[in-house]
């Protein structure tokens, strides 16, 4: 058996104190479970010689719970600096990435102040932005798991019910107002018991790692349907996430408060461990960055986000994925969806040498995120992109 060594930059996003993991397949290869090192990927089957790493998706690994994810980080920190198997090495760029998980459940919150006022002051200008629960605890709707797709896989424009203000009745046809939402998504590995509730102190006994997450929207669509209930086709023909998943263990050094909340929240709410992120994120559109949102200025933490889930008792299951809602900042190039960043559609940005308003056929939206490593390094989650393809779509129907 031949065995190599990994020579990995030291500017580098995929260094030894990231190890995200990913399902990848070699060329002619089955899917398996690999973790990223620099620019090569190493398979975990073979080179822990563990089965667990030969399946298809994380969850049967995920499911072994937080020690297990101790111990294998311990594993591939002490592989990666030594000698590897050979067969067990693969250039980052003769591989498929897959989705990374078998999707559970799929909850999305709202969880951006900046975002909500915005949305608040386009949508009920004669009113306050937030609405009174805001504040109380993390909204946010349940979406559709099975139409979660992995980086890469291009958006074919959705189709609905539309109704301007001027329109006396609705009509039908493609969306004209189709959005993005930069967001950061969280898995959980351990599950929860029916009729048992999650801690936010308990956040990384459950939660595995996280992802970026693009979660599309239908604007026009979204606008017309969602009074009383709330989003439901305007969202759920596509969610995107990026093929890595970075794991909670190496997001140590990227831990900070969240914003002060005010008023306090409810005991259920409140722990001790701090779990703001400090995650920046970059949104190009066409290879454009036109916004750069920070995490850290979230005003509900993930682990508040997953104890408001389960407080009433609903189960956590390995491979649900739950999402913050867009991420936004104060400024106007901070803003993670482009119904804020052109104000409603009023003040279109420059994309190079166009300017938009909302997505166009043929547009293509990448969107990456870094975060502080241990020892000043800096991590990264890799990006989630996709093109906007045409409406499926005939006058007759």
């Amino acid at each position: 058996m031949t065995t190599t060594t990994i020579d990995i930059p030291a500017d580098s996003l995929f260094g030894i104190n990231n190890l995200p993991y990913g399902v990848f397949s070699p060329a002619g290869g089955a899917p398996r479970v690999g973790v990223r090192v620099g620019e090569v990927v190493i398979d975990l089957a073979v080179a822990l010689n563990d089965s667990v790493f030969a399946e298809p998706t994380l969850n049967a690994f995920m499911a072994q719970g937080r020690g297990r994810w101790v111990s294998v980080r311990e594993q591939i920190t002490e592989l990666v600096s030594g000698e590897i198997p050979s067969e067990a090495v693969f250039s980052v760029d003769t591989v498929t990435l897959h989705l990374p998980i078998t999707v559970a459940d799929y909850v999305d919150f709202y969880a951006s102040e900046n975002h909500a006022t915005n949305l608040g002051r386009l949508f009920r200008p004669d009113a306050a932005p937030l609405m009174p629960n805001w504040k109380h605890l993390p909204v946010g709707y349940h979406g559709r798991s099975s139409t979660i797709v992995v980086s890469g896989t291009d958006i074919i424009r959705p189709c609905g019910q539309r109704k301007t203000p001027d329109q006396e009745n609705p009509d039908f046809g493609p969306s004209r107002r189709l959005d993005i939402e930069a967001e950061m998504g969280f898995i959980v590995g351990t599950p929860s018991t029916m009729g048992d509730r999650i801690t936010p102190d308990e956040f990384s006994e459950h939660v595995f790692g996280a992802v970026v997450v693009n979660d599309w929207s239908a604007r026009d669509i979204q606008a017309w349907e969602y009074v009383p209930l709330g989003p439901n086709l305007g969202k759920s023909f596509a969610t995107s996430i990026s093929p890595w998943v970075v794991p909670l263990l190496a997001l140590e050094a990227a831990r900070i408060d969240t914003p002060v909340q005010d008023p306090e929240p409810l005991p259920y709410l409140r722990g001790d461990e701090k779990w703001g992120l400090d995650i920046d994120l970059a949104v190009e559109w066409n290879g454009h960055v036109v916004s750069r949102p920070p995490y850290a200025q979230m005003y509900w933490s993930p682990a508040q986000m997953l104890a408001h889930t389960t407080v009433n008792g609903a189960t956590a299951s390995t491979g649900d994925l739950f999402a913050s809602g867009t991420i936004s900042g104060p400024e106007k190039n901070q803003r993670g969806a482009f119904i804020e960043l052109t104000w409603g559609g009023k003040e279109p940005v420059a994309v190079g040498s166009e300017t938009r308003t909302f997505l166009e056929d043929g547009d293509t939206i990448s969107i990456s995120a870094t975060a502080p490593g241990i020892g000043g390094s800096r991590i990264g989650f890799g990006e989630v992109t996709a093109g906007i393809l045409p409406a499926r779509f005939s006058a007759s129907h």
